[in-house]
């Protein structure tokens, strides 16, 4: 009797096991999905500025500085110098400024800033996820300040959704 009770949980710790090791379930806060025992490096190129409207100097800087803290901080990514699964390359192509909105005295009461990244994504490890797309973002400031007194929160906000747009197009495959 002793022994039926014994092959009964040893059957039911091998049907564990079994379950245990088949199943995995992964989950990432940070949205991304790479398979980390194929992908280990990423490498960027600098995206150099140019602009077909206005070019602030300090905006290149800053733009290569997010895009490369996004992937290192989400990611478990090692950055190379160049070949990495990985790679980015490309230029921002536009950064400029339209009237948006016009008030009661016919001038403009608004202005919109607006940036764009072209970027060329190479995935050495899954070829069929490359891509080359422009991103964009604006954003709003009114027309009675001076454009030297925003620049630098709006274009670090747009830096920061236009970096989110190519995390997710990228690695965030939802």
């Amino acid at each position: 009797m002793a022994w039926r009770i014994k092959i009964k949980l040893i059957g039911l710790i091998s049907l564990l096991v079994v379950v245990v090791t088949a199943c995995s379930i992964s989950y990432s806060f940070n949205g991304s999905s790479i398979d980390y025992t194929k992908v280990k490096t990423i490498s960027f190129e600098r995206f150099a500025n140019r602009s077909s409207g206005f070019v602030w100097g300090p905006m290149e800087s800053m733009f290569n500085t997010a895009l490369v803290d996004i992937f290192l901080n989400q990611t478990k990514l090692r950055q190379v110098k160049r070949g990495g699964d990985l790679q980015f390359q490309g230029e921002i192509t536009n950064y400029d400024a339209i009237n948006k909105g016009v008030g009661s005295d016919g001038y403009s009461n608004m202005v919109e800033l607006r940036m764009s990244v072209r970027v060329e994504f190479i995935n050495n490890v899954n070829p069929h996820d490359n891509f080359k797309q422009t991103f964009t973002a604006s954003k709003e400031y009114k027309s009675s300040q001076q454009l030297s007194s925003v620049q630098e929160d709006l274009v670090t906000q747009m830096i920061k959704d236009i970096t989110e747009q190519i995390f997710n197009a990228s690695v965030a495959n939802w």
